[in-house]
């Protein structure tokens, strides 16, 4: 079985003249033949925080509230595992005005998009089945049945992929810690111009790609 591990970084609000509307929206896929690569970077890493700190995480890494030096320790972990990541990032100023107001359409449409390409690519095997693992937050409200429904109704139409679609707490799946990690660095370069986080992960992302940019 292979895995896709989903997160987003950014919002998906468009009134710009809010200070934290952000100027992207930027989904990433980590993808992996076997969740156990994923599995034991994360841990790794986790352990490496001093024992006194690891007591207000809960058993979680969560990139935005980590220190540098867990972050770059994780995604150096990473960078020479066999695994590859493929982001869309959305310039949100052109996306046109009907989609703005239809913002689960566009979710959709965008990881879809990256499914679509992931299979062009041949990333992953083809003639198995795919688990396809998504955060679930309070505030998202758009990873739903609808969410889950439409992706794996695409992937068996469109290229008679199965896929299992799995929306769950970052704590419950490693993998969507990981990806955090990663969406936030590509976050961050299209965002804010920073490349440090970035260039240690870069020889990993088969495809990044500005929709609507």
């Amino acid at each position: 079985m292979a895995y896709i591990f989903m997160d987003e970084s950014g919002c998906l609000g468009f009134d710009f003249t809010k200070s934290k509307t952000s100027k992207n929206f930027v989904v990433t896929f980590l993808m992996a033949k076997n969740d156990n690569i994923v599995n034991k970077v994360v841990s790794k890493t986790f352990k490496s925080i001093p024992k006194s700190k690891r007591l207000t995480h809960h058993g979680i890494l969560h990139c935005s509230k980590e220190d540098n030096k867990t972050k770059i320790k994780l995604l150096t972990e990473l960078k020479d595992k066999n695994i590859s990541v493929m982001s869309i990032i959305l310039s949100k100023k052109k996306v046109f005005t009907r989609l703005q107001d239809e913002k689960t359409i566009l979710y959709n449409y965008v990881t879809n998009i990256l499914l679509d390409r992931i299979i062009n690519k041949k990333i992953l095997p083809l003639d198995e089945v795919v688990k396809f693992m998504a955060s679930r937050r309070e505030t998202n409200k758009f990873l739903n049945t609808n969410f889950k429904n439409y992706l794996e109704t695409e992937a068996l139409s469109n290229h008679k992929l199965k896929i299992e679609v799995g929306i769950k707490p970052p704590h419950s799946v490693k993998g969507l810690q990981a990806v955090d990690f990663v969406s936030w660095a590509l976050f961050r370069k299209y965002e804010y111009g920073e490349n440090f986080y970035y260039n240690i992960i870069k020889n990993l992302i088969a495809e990044e790609s500005s929709l609507f940019g």
